[in-house]
């Protein structure tokens, strides 16, 4: 899925001119984040080829180089909610110090791992350092950015809800923030949690609205896909065509809507598993689940990619 060659061809093009490489904006195919993402800047040194073999949390991992040595790499200037010990709502602005809200940030905790592992591990990424940052942290973890499909991993974490900025002083705390600031008015991933009830919101101007969100289904997600869906409304006074419309969560996979149209008031239900198609049901075909349990952003772009309806939960 990711290709070394990409990464090293952005980085000998980088060397001959400015001297770094610029982060590339994703394309529709390759987009894993819900937030219109500015440039994270340009990379100040050339990175480091390493395979990532294990994944410790949403922001740790091991990696192995080329001469067969191994390091762990803390991901720079970010903070994923703990999964191995107990997180302090006080570090999460907002997330009330309540049980409701530690249940929430450990769950934030187990989807951020998960996002990381399904980026991470087994892939070939570039690790990169910052020259405003330590090189390493107090239990001797290598503090770096990880460069996967051209992009510094540790934004997208920002980005995607899945992590908090970490104060520290590193080149691109002012681009983090932004994201973070971003992420949190949407209510993406983590901070969900800023509400022990887990509050909702709606944007966009399309009459397209989303009536329901069954993100956790019975049982084992994975093995029970057809019982996690959303359901969209028209909520408008004339017909709806969704041909060519994309729906994508905050992970960035994505569906493609086919030839649907919804006469006003009518609905039709995403399913995230297999079925066959029909007037008010739509079929995934997804091999895993797609809705975070902890929290995720359903979002709606038209056939011309603009984003019409954004919701969290």
């Amino acid at each position: 899925m990711r290709v070394l060659a990409a990464l090293v061809v952005a980085l000998a093009v980088a060397l001959a001119g400015c001297g770094g490489i610029t982060i590339a904006e994703p394309t529709p195919q390759r987009e894993q984040s819900t937030a219109d993402e500015p440039s994270a800047g340009p990379l100040p040194d050339p990175a480091t080829e390493a395979s990532v073999v294990a994944v410790v949390d949403g922001d740790t991992i091991r990696v192995a180089y080329p001469n067969g040595s191994e390091d762990t790499i803390r991901l720079l200037g970010v903070d994923t909610p703990e999964v191995h010990a107990e997180n302090d709502p006080a570090e999460f602005e907002g997330v009330p110090d309540t049980e409701a809200g530690r249940e929430c940030l450990r769950a934030a905790g187990g989807d951020a791992s998960n996002f990381a592992k399904d980026g991470l591990l087994g892939e070939t990424v570039g690790v990169v350092g910052d020259p405003n940052a330590d090189r390493r942290d107090r239990y001797d973890r290598r503090l770096a950015y990880v460069v996967v499909d051209d992009r510094l991993f540790n934004y997208r974490l920002v980005a995607t809800g899945h992590a908090r900025v970490y104060e520290s002083d590193f080149s691109r705390l002012d681009r983090f923030h932004e994201a973070e600031r971003t992420a949190r008015e949407a209510r993406r991933g983590l901070w969900t949690c800023l509400d022990s009830s887990a509050a909702t919101r709606t944007t966009g101007d399309s009459p397209l609205a989303v009536a329901e969100i069954h993100a956790d289904a019975a049982g084992n997600d994975n093995e029970n896909l057809n019982d996690e869906y959303v359901v969209f409304e028209n909520r408008g006074d004339s017909p709806l065509s969704l041909a060519g419309w994309t729906v994508g969560d905050a992970a960035g996979h994505t569906y493609a809507v086919g030839d649907v149209t919804l006469d006003p008031g009518e609905r039709v239900t995403l399913y995230t598993g297999s079925g066959t198609d029909t007037a008010d049901s739509l079929y995934w075909d997804a091999d895993g689940a797609i809705w975070n349990n902890g929290g995720d952003t359903v979002v709606v772009r038209n056939a011309d990619g603009r984003v019409v309806l954004e919701r969290s939960y």
